[in-house]
Formats: C-alpha cells, sequence, structure tokens
C-alpha cells in the first residue's frame, strides 16, 4: 500500500459519551451517543456516504453549472439483525438538485443522472466499501485482538 493511499483518523474521549475525532491535516468534529446536538457514529456514517456521493456528483456537475440548490438526504433503518447486532439496512441516498435555467443548466441536468450513477457504482469509497463490504480488526495498541 503506498503513502497516498493510507487513510487515517483518531477518536478521543472527552467526556462520557463524548468524543473528538481529528484528522491529519487537524480537522475536529465532535460525537456522541446522541444526548446532545453532537453526531452519533450511526449518523457519522450516512454523512460520509452522502458526503462522499455529493462531492463526485457536484464536481462532475458544476463544471456545467452552478447549482441554485444542492442538497442530499441519507436515511436507514438501525436494526438488530437474526445474530443480535446491531445494523443499517436500506440505506437511501437522495439527491434534490436544480440548475439555472439555459444551456449550461440543461447540460448539467442531463449529466446528474449519469454522475450519480457513476458515483454508486464506482466513484464514491464509502458507499462502494459499504456495499462491497470489508473486514474490520479491532485491536489494542499493542496490535491484540479484541476477544
Amino acid at each position: 500500500m503506498s503513502d497516498d493511499s493510507f487513510r487515517s483518523v483518531t477518536v478521543e474521549r472527552t467526556s462520557v459519551g463524548r468524543y473528538v475525532a481529528r484528522n491529519v491535516r487537524g480537522g475536529s468534529l465532535s460525537m456522541g451517543t446522541g444526548e446532545d446536538a453532537s453526531f452519533t457514529p450511526v449518523e457519522l456514517l450516512l454523512a460520509a456516504i452522502g458526503g462522499c456521493t455529493a462531492v463526485n456528483v457536484d464536481h462532475i456537475t458544476s463544471r456545467r453549472a452552478e447549482p441554485t440548490q444542492f442538497s442530499v438526504k441519507i436515511s436507514g433503518d438501525k436494526i438488530r439483525d437474526e445474530a443480535g447486532g446491531s445494523r443499517m439496512r436500506d440505506l437511501t441516498v437522495e439527491f434534490t438538485v436544480t440548475f439555472p435555467e439555459g444551456a449550461d443548466g440543461d447540460r448539467a441536468r442531463e449529466a446528474l443522472p449519469r454522475s450519480m450513477r457513476q458515483s454508486h457504482e464506482r466513484l464514491c469509497t464509502v458507499s462502494r466499501t459499504v456495499e462491497l463490504g470489508t473486514p474490520v480488526a479491532v485491536v489494542d495498541a499493542a496490535g491484540a485482538a479484541a476477544d
């Protein structure tokens, strides 16, 4: 794996049920258990799916015209499955995008469905990882695996 492919964030506890995630560029965001306005980890997962797809679609369509409205709603159901574990299902990414009238807006509207499909099928690392699945190793700092 090359250095430019490696990604990481660090999550630090700030108090009971409250955490801050930091990236290597100095960005941070708070998260928690849902008892305050902070995002929960599940909400961050939804935001990551929507954000990744939005970046792809925006990059492709805004070359043609600047949108007059651009929002993405990501939703799904959190369930306890047959094995007794929690997971999300029925995830939906819903775009609401409008472009100005005129030839540039027409080109952007024409590119929208294709850009959504491209993002979903090959560009969005987050949703592709969720759909294809990937093992997650849980270890301590010494490398010992969780029981």
